[in-house]
């Protein structure tokens, strides 16, 4: 007699057997057999898949740690000014410590403000920078690192020796000083780097070394965090850019364009055409000298040689109008045996029935 042949499991099926085997086998033993996760199921409690980090999806404790994540609405033109503000701070910052400095930029998130503040690694400087046309704040973290680094190249340390790091301690005035100094050539170029955007001027406010102090937004509000890495040689440090939608919302419109100069369909030769050709039109005008309401059987009596009394003088004003707008007012006259009128106010209005 023929074996029957063996249906094969899916592996969902193959390991609810195992977890079944594994339990019978804990009830006969007394609960002395222990089960042992393998790599795969741990793999799909953390939430990675098998097609490595670029597969993961929103499940099971990937999901927790990425709470803090807000999604937002896509901003194209901000990556481009951040790409901008990258290639001006390598240049600024090279002439700021007369050292080999590489600015790059690591990734640009949207966060919660609260969340941000909590994740702050301490000690670090905050400062809270000022958007006056945009009449709004926004924030700059400099980790330890990077305070240590900037002062130790300021003031002539070695290359090739790393910055030493005092932990422990409060910040003194000389680094306060001097990463004050760094704050505000990197505003400077965040400055630059919107203006052809939209003209900004980011002014320093305070220093802060607390985070409860440097609260600039409510902290379930959604912002953008844009993570900076300078490199200094074997120095350097981190610097985040901080700013609220909130901030940004003036120039949200700007923000969603593709590309620079972006018009949505409006095209503006056509309307400087279209200008130039009204201003070219010609338009028939109506001298009135007077106006004066009569009964219909009174109109209809008239006969020729009637006359109607008009009630305006030789040197009052006369109306000049293109349909039912009163352009120009004006005084009668003559130049070379034709009348004439002469403009004397200009009075853009409708005339009221």
């Amino acid at each position: 007699m023929a074996d029957t042949p063996e249906v094969e499991m899916s592996e969902e099926e193959r390991m609810a057997a195992e977890w079944a085997a594994a339990d019978a086998a804990e009830e006969e033993g007394g609960g002395s057999t222990a089960r042992v996760l393998s790599q795969n199921e741990i793999d799909s409690l953390l939430g990675f898949g098998d097609g490595g980090p670029s597969a993961q999806d929103n499940s099971g404790i990937m999901a927790l740690i990425n709470s803090a994540l807000v999604n937002y609405e896509r901003l194209p033109m901000l990556e481009v000014v951040f790409d901008r503000l990258v290639r001006m701070m390598s240049t600024s910052l090279r002439n700021f410590t007369s050292d080999n400095v590489e600015v790059s930029l690591d990734q640009i998130t949207s966060v919660r403000f609260g969340d941000y503040l909590n994740s702050i690694p301490l000690p670090a400087m905050l400062t809270v920078f000022k958007a006056e046309e945009w009449d709004n704040s926004g924030l700059m973290t400099i980790d330890s690192a990077m305070i240590y680094s900037i002062v130790d190249v300021l003031l002539g340390g070695r290359r090739g020796t790393a910055a030493m790091r005092i932990e422990g301690r409060p910040y003194t005035t000389i680094e306060r000083n001097l990463v004050e100094r760094l704050v505000r050539v990197v505003l400077a170029d965040m400055s630059g780097a919107f203006d052809p955007l939209s003209p900004v001027t980011f002014r320093f406010d305070r220093l802060e070394t607390n985070p409860r102090f440097a609260t600039i937004a409510r902290p379930a509000n959604a912002a953008v965090l844009a993570k900076l890495r300078i490199d200094m040689e074997d120095r350097g440090g981190r610097i985040e850019i901080l700013i609220p939608y909130a901030t940004l919302e003036p120039i949200r419109e700007l923000l969603l364009q593709m590309f620079m100069g972006e018009k949505f369909g409006r095209d503006t030769i056509w309307e400087t055409h279209l200008g130039n050709e009204l201003l070219m039109t010609d338009m028939h005008m109506r001298a009135v000298l007077d106006e004066v309401t009569l009964p219909l059987h009174e109109i209809m009596s008239w006969k020729p040689g009637s006359q109607l009394m008009l009630n305006v003088k030789a040197d009052d004003l006369v109306a000049l109008r293109a349909g039912d707008t009163t352009l120009f007012r004006g005084r009668m006259g003559s130049i070379n045996n034709k009348i004439a009128v002469k403009v004397e106010e200009v009075t853009l209005h409708k005339e009221e029935d």
